[in-house]
């Protein structure tokens, strides 16, 4: 594994999470196993799966075929809705790490709040007590609202260390950037450079480019790093995936960060999906 200049982000467990790390959705039989060990020797060592992404026997072969050793690595899977009831998250926890073929995970999220099906409590209690039980490091959401956050606070007095949500250009959200910060809570961003966004046309975002000798998805992955957001971008090209660890070296002014904010759209969710009211894929 290549050594790089990575900056870790602390959780409000005390936990170390990478600045950065590789989204996996898509990535699934030879070829992708073979794009995530190739980041992973390029020096990732955030990888980010989930049930949903049908890919973690993948991402755990790639894990033990790169030939780093698991304590240098920070492993993300995510809980589906249909295992949203205690014993039914109880068992998909372990399930997780079996197809992995790992001992414990480091980060564990609630996939999808689900409000209607209004599970999420009990899946949230289900990972407070798997990691008691030492198979996870830290428990965190994804895609959570303000107040789906307060209600597991208030009802297992325990805060997700993260909140995994839509951040890109066009979707600043950062109106849950804010509410997680006030909660003690990390931001992460799925989607970071938009899914087959036009925001990577964008003329601000070509002149922040050419003026810093970085390539457009650079810069707005250290937009991302300077508002305190963890990304996690998907990219197949092992080109795309070197340069996107390359962000740490430059930063933008306040000015600048506000012009890449000043994009979003009321209407930017790349696919509308709004956490009240997204039911989840199956």
């Amino acid at each position: 594994m290549q050594e790089k200049n990575i900056p870790n982000v602390t959780l409000n467990d005390g936990i170390l999470m990478p600045a950065i790390g590789l989204g996996t959705y898509q990535m699934r039989g030879g070829e992708g196993l073979n794009q995530i060990v190739a980041a992973i020797k390029d020096g990732y060592t955030a990888i980010d799966t989930a049930t949903n992404y049908d890919n973690e026997g993948v991402v755990g072969r790639a894990i033990k075929r790169s030939g780093v050793n698991r304590a240098d690595l920070f492993i993300t899977s995510k809980l589906p809705g249909k295992y949203h009831r205690y014993d039914d998250a109880t068992r998909a926890i372990q399930e997780s790490i079996y197809r992995l073929g790992l001992d414990y995970l480091d980060l564990f999220l609630i996939h999808w709040p689900l409000p209607k099906r209004d599970h999420y409590v009990e899946a949230f209690q289900a990972m407070i007590d798997a990691q008691k039980r030492g198979l996870i490091r830290s428990i965190g959401v994804s895609n959570f609202e303000p107040e789906h956050l307060d209600r597991l606070i208030k009802e297992t007095g325990v805060a997700p260390s993260v909140n995994q949500v839509e951040i890109h250009p066009y979707w600043n959200n950062q109106r849950i950037v804010e509410e997680d910060a006030n909660r003690g809570v990390v931001t992460e961003a799925w989607s970071p450079l938009g899914r087959g966004s036009a925001a990577l046309k964008e003329p601000v975002i070509k002149e922040l480019a050419d003026k810093y000798g970085k390539n457009v998805g650079q810069i707005i992955l250290r937009w991302h790093e300077q508002r305190g957001i963890i990304p996690i971008p998907k990219s197949s090209s092992l080109e795309h995936q070197r340069l996107n660890l390359d962000t740490f070296d430059f930063s933008l002014t306040a000015d600048e960060m506000d012009k890449i904010n000043s994009l979003t759209k009321p209407n930017g969710r790349v696919d509308g999906q709004d956490p009240n009211e997204y039911e989840e894929f199956e």
